[in-house]
């Protein structure tokens, strides 16, 4: 017996991607991509939006086929027609926009397509038994009777997570998945990837918070106008590099110190609250001022209370308390009066709330403007004013596009996202609400959305900012505040807080404070 025949057994890679090639018309997608991820490890697939990091998902998950190139699993070639061959192969994806049934329970979720069955009924006791044995052996802690409609979006991932674990992945792909999560929970979804991977699991990282994708991933390929430029192990590279091989430049920074707050209150809230009818206050007696050329920032875990508070201001949701914009009390008021009034909206998912994905560009300008200028002429839509200002704001907000009768399905998540914020920007808005602005976007888009913010609050916009990117907000605001469990229970100094300091508040492991 030689030496070599002691050897253990060399693994082949969890994944092998060669040459794969897409184009749609007018694009081509994805060009000769080549990917190698190696089995229990972390690999991160970093790029700019419409870099073509979505697109090779879905083709490597069954959505979509690669017009070239060849995918092998384990080192067995595959060709995946559906997501369902995928999942055969041990492959689970968990979207950044979540696939779920929001009038079903946590467990009729998970189960949904491959519910075990016992005399021809749903096994419930089986299928609770192994969604709490996942979640436990993982952390992904889930009530699984719970409606999927009343949880957060941290507990939605969380979900979602063990839906692909309940078939069985042994491959997963993670799309943005820290997006919404505060940085003690992050440190809580890396310490369970390490366990996935240490018991074998490989996991594919998607993510444009390039100092995570440092700290989690054992591997990283840059992919730059649908093509690899790099594979790069993360001691071996900065997050500066990592975003100057992304898009040219180097990382951008929220920063803004100049004050250009004034004496003008734009909008006042004074015990705004929102009752359910089992008897919980979602939103519980919140107060507060944001003035003319002032970013007050709302920092918060998902769930406690700033989805409430966002549509209770847009008369979306019946609430009790005062609302006053400029001089007028709009309590009252539907939302098409408020947004004539001058309130622009970006909401916090651009797919459900912001987009109708199967309209154009020039349509989707129009949406929740439609009653006012340059959309509306006399009872009548104008197409040719909309169509020219949709023009303008793509010039304007960089939105990379054909034309503006394209779909608005066919845009990269940052493309859609820059045309919903120049929508609402547009009319000179005396109150921007924008939660979540740059959620899911490359370090280019959110640089440029940044900036369309910075400048709107220099000419006197008054903005009310949610989002769960701590630096977003320490960075952004004037003034922050802390919701927890629909109150408002901190007002802290952005130029002096830690992003640990406010994710303290945040979770309540640090003293509320009085407001």
């Amino acid at each position: 017996m030689t030496s070599s025949d002691t050897l253990a057994p060399v693994r082949p890679p969890a994944v092998e991607l060669e040459g794969i090639t897409k184009r749609f018309p007018g694009v081509v997608a994805n060009h000769d991509i080549r990917v190698t991820i190696e089995p229990g490890t972390v690999h991160a697939i970093v790029g700019e939006n419409g870099a073509g990091k979505s697109t090779l998902m879905k083709i490597l998950y069954g959505m979509q086929r690669p017009d070239e190139g060849h995918i092998r699993v384990n080192g067995a070639d595959v060709v995946f027609r559906t997501p369902s061959d995928a999942i055969g192969a041990g492959i689970g994806m968990v979207h950044q926009h979540f696939m779920l049934a929001d009038n079903l329970t946590v467990l009729e979720n998970i189960v949904l397509g491959a519910e075990p069955s016992r005399f021809g009924r749903l096994n419930r006791a089986a299928a609770r038994a192994r969604i709490l044995e996942l979640a436990e052996g993982h952390g992904l802690r889930v009530d699984p009777d719970r409606p999927v409609e009343e949880l957060g979006v941290g507990d939605r991932q969380r979900v979602e997570i063990l839906k692909v674990l309940y078939r069985g992945a042994r491959i997963l792909i993670l799309d943005e998945p820290t997006a919404v999560l505060v940085p003690q929970e992050v440190e809580e979804l890396f310490a369970n990837l390490r366990e996935l991977v240490a018991d074998g699991l490989t996991v594919i990282f998607i993510s444009h918070k390039l100092g995570e994708v440092l700290d989690i991933a054992d591997a990283i390929t840059v992919i730059r106008l649908g093509t690899t430029v790099a594979s790069v192990l993360p001691g071996d590279v900065t997050a500066r590099r990592l975003a100057e091989l992304m898009v040219g430049s180097e990382l951008p920074t929220p920063e803004t110190r100049d004050s250009t707050v004034t004496e003008t209150v734009a909008l006042r809230v004074t015990g705004l609250t929102v009752a359910e009818r089992d008897g919980r206050n979602p939103l519980d007696h919140v107060s507060f001022e944001i003035h003319e050329g002032e970013i007050l920032g709302i920092a918060g875990v998902e769930g406690n209370g700033q989805s409430e508070l966002i549509e209770a201001i847009m008369g979306i949701r019946p609430a009790e308390g005062s609302i006053t914009l400029g001089e007028h009390d709009i309590g009252g008021w539907p939302t098409s009066r408020r947004r004539a009034a001058g309130i622009g909206y970006i909401p916090e998912d651009r797919h459900r709330q912001g987009l109708l994905l199967e309209a154009s560009l020039w349509e989707n300008r129009v949406l929740g403007h439609q009653t006012v200028a340059p959309a509306r002429k006399g009872i009548w839509i104008n197409r040719r004013a909309a169509r020219a200002d949709t023009a303008r704001i793509v010039r304007r907000y960089d939105v990379r596009t054909p034309g503006v009768d394209t779909l608005a399905l066919a845009l990269s998540g940052g493309n859609q996202q820059k045309l919903i914020v120049g929508r609402e920007m547009s009319g000179d808005p005396k109150l921007l609400i924008a939660a979540h602005p740059t959620r899911g976007v490359d370090v280019g888009a959110q640089a440029a959305i940044w900036d369309h913010l910075r400048e709107a609050r220099a000419a006197g916009l008054a903005v009310l900012l949610v989002s769960a990117d701590l630096e977003e907000l320490i960075g952004l605001s004037d003034t922050l505040c802390v919701i927890y469990r629909g109150r408002l229970v901190a007002r802290l100094d952005p130029g002096s807080v830690t992003p640990e300091q406010l994710g303290g508040h945040m979770t309540g492991a640090i003293e509320r404070d009085e407001t």
